[in-house]
């Protein structure tokens, strides 16, 4: 049952998620990797506010618009987006989404899109908690009963005796050390700070006029100068570009005076780092977990995610071992939190792991390099029912395509074939082409480029309908 003051859910889809590398990458971030079973973490987030709203708003990035919208898909609702052209934290994020209600009482739900929560009634019944104190003008936090001293987590500081369903929020802890983490288990009224908002839009926009005028002004500058694309607005590039980067705790929560929290008992967990997953996973008697193919062997206390392949630990104790195509990493679960340290190493010894994966999304589907050497690649490509790559023509390539599955329409210079299963075709350097999939099945080929560069930017588009240049 549906409450009666409607609550709209804006999803925050950013963040690149480094400490889960190599899994989660700049190109494709925790939020949208398969990490629960095989479902991604944004697929579950908006399964978990169904029950709210079965159309979420979403505040994501250009480049991840398209992932948004085939998570949408797998969990049964219809999500309009806000695009973001560059990163600015959660104060602008959630600006924009309040500015863009059409009225100031709209109740809005902020949560990031890569937590995961798995009893979602729980979950529903607490925000539904914080309605009266949000309709009563306070910014609602909802805080999180710690069952252990955690060194990852921002505190909140409850002011004591509750005020309803909510208590007034004393003050915001930084992430603390060990020994003071400790402490304020001891002393009580201590939660972890999850990042998850509920607030009017006009109460919001009143804190951030009062506490942040510079990022509410340039978030209102990029919306009226944004432009509409179906179900996507984008907004103005240089006017968001020149806003000031900061999450809505610093810019707004710990200097303002109506702030509350309403404690939430159930499972979270922000995924924040392998220990985070590993503890996702059921331990068997020598405390070893598994995801996927991995294998132990006189081990304990060893975790593995291995979803393409077999992986053997023989004799290991307190490790961490994540496997993926073409990436590996082995850590003592005490080094965790150093993942991201490895990636930025990685990023600057130039090395396009630490960044991009090997399986590549894009709007029409997705493809995978196989193989690649000198002059030559090997690709393969699935397109999406109805999908359709660009009119396109490259100036240092050829490509020979075969269909192993499907049915594939292929534009080549003047001519239009119709290609199937065993069939192929080839596409001359220099010639114009596109590759369509006019059916309701997946088309997958086999893509083999020759030529003396074969880098993705060797692409010039004459049409193409996701909105790409």
């Amino acid at each position: 049952m549906k409450t009666s003051s409607p609550i709209l859910p804006v999803i925050l889809c950013g963040g690149s998620g480094t400490r889960l590398w190599p899994l989660s990458r700049k190109s494709l971030p925790k939020q949208f990797v398969p990490i629960i079973g095989d479902k991604s973490l944004l697929q579950l987030t908006l399964e978990r506010v169904r029950d709210l709203c079965d159309a979420p708003l979403a505040i994501a990035s250009e480049e991840h618009r398209f992932l948004v919208q085939d998570a949408a898909e797998a969990a049964g609702v219809a999500v309009r987006q806000l695009l973001e052209p560059v990163g600015r934290n959660t104060a602008a994020a959630m600006a924009v989404a309040a500015l863009a209600q059409p009225a100031r009482e709209a109740l809005l739900l902020f949560l990031p899109a890569d937590h995961h929560i798995p009893d979602h009634a729980a979950f529903v019944a607490t925000v539904r908690r914080g309605i009266a104190a949000a309709e009563a003008g306070y910014i609602v936090t909802f805080g999180i009963t710690p069952t252990f001293p955690s060194t990852a987590y921002g505190y909140i500081e409850s002011g004591g005796a509750a005020e309803g369903a909510f208590h007034p929020v004393r003050r915001f802890v930084e992430k603390p050390d060990a020994a003071l983490a400790r402490q304020l288990l001891l002393q009580g009224h201590h939660f972890w700070n999850a990042g998850i908002f509920l607030t009017q839009a006009g109460t919001l926009l009143d804190a951030l006029a009062q506490h942040a005028p510079d990022i509410l002004e340039a978030a209102r500058t990029a919306l009226q100068h944004g432009t509409q694309d179906g179900s996507f607005t984008r907004l103005e590039r240089e006017s968001f570009a020149r806003c000031r980067s900061q999450s809505i705790d610093y810019a707004v929560l710990e200097h303002h005076a109506r702030v509350a929290m309403v404690p939430f008992d159930g499972a979270w967990s922000d995924v924040g780092s392998w220990n985070a997953v590993a503890g996702l996973s059921p331990a068997d008697e020598a405390g070893n977990r598994i995801s996927g193919q991995g294998h132990v062997h006189h081990c304990r206390d060893t975790y593995i995610h291995a979803p393409h392949r077999p992986v053997v630990a023989l004799g290991t104790e307190h490790l961490l071992i994540v496997d993926t195509p073409d990436a590996l990493l082995v850590a003592h679960p005490d080094h965790a939190e150093s993942v991201r340290d490895v990636v930025a190493h990685l990023d600057q010894r130039g090395v396009a792991e630490a960044t991009n994966h090997r399986r590549v999304p894009r709007p029409w589907g997705v493809f995978d390099s196989i193989d690649r050497g000198e002059r030559f690649q090997v690709k393969r490509i699935t397109v999406k029912p109805g999908g359709r790559l660009s009119l396109q023509m490259h100036h240092h390539r050829a490509e020979h395509w075969v269909v192993v599955r499907g049915t594939a329409r292929v534009t080549r210079g003047n001519d239009e074939l119709l290609l199937h299963e065993n069939q192929s075709v080839y596409i001359p350097l220099g010639v114009m082409h596109r590759l369509e999939n006019p059916t309701q099945e997946p088309l997958e080929i086999i893509e083999v480029q020759s030529g003396s560069y074969l880098g993705e930017d060797d692409i010039v588009r004459f049409e193409d309908g996701y909105g790409r240049k």
